[in-house]
């Protein structure tokens, strides 16, 4: 029976490389000379670095410059609120991947009520979605695809 796997998965790779771009620019920029402004990676979390909020906020349009001129969708960012000391002020940007348990299910739920001839299951951080006809799966990914979600949403392990 052919199937497909809807997920939300970023190249960690590719944004190491985003990151290591962005720090090299914060080298190069007059506003941040002599500044302790820096990106720090950890895992699927950034966290931004700056003497004060405004740059912080500099800080973002650097970040996300950098991912999306490596092709990486800025719908996965999850931005926390800035913590402000009184020296320095810090943000912490997580990268999402999967995709949550509210969204699969709101996408299993729209999926059946579209009346699609076939089968969708959550599996983990995936949703699978099954069906006798190609054409039938082929009309679901198009769906999707015009669906807004506040994830970006990649089809792969297309099985016939």
């Amino acid at each position: 029976m052919p199937s497909f796997d809807v997920v939300s998965e970023v190249d960690t790779q590719e944004v190491t490389n985003a990151i290591d771009q962005a720090t090299r620019e914060l080298g190069t920029r007059f506003d941040f000379k002599n500044t302790d402004s820096k990106f720090e990676l950890d895992g699927t979390t950034v966290t931004m670095r700056a003497p004060n909020e405004f740059q912080l906020k500099q800080l973002f349009d650097i970040l996300t410059k950098r991912l999306s001129s490596r092709l990486i969708d800025i719908r996965c960012l999850q931005l926390n609120p800035p913590q402000i000391n009184v020296g320095n002020a810090w943000q912490v940007v997580k990268i999402r991947q999967g995709i949550e348990s509210e969204l699969a299910k709101k996408m299993v739920k729209m999926i059946k009520n579209e009346k699609f001839k076939v089968q969708a299951a959550i599996q983990g951080d995936k949703v699978r979605v099954s069906g006798k006809k190609r054409d039938d799966l082929q009309d679901v990914i198009a769906f999707l695809k015009e669906a807004e979600f506040d994830m970006p949403l990649q089809f792969d392990n297309f099985r016939d």
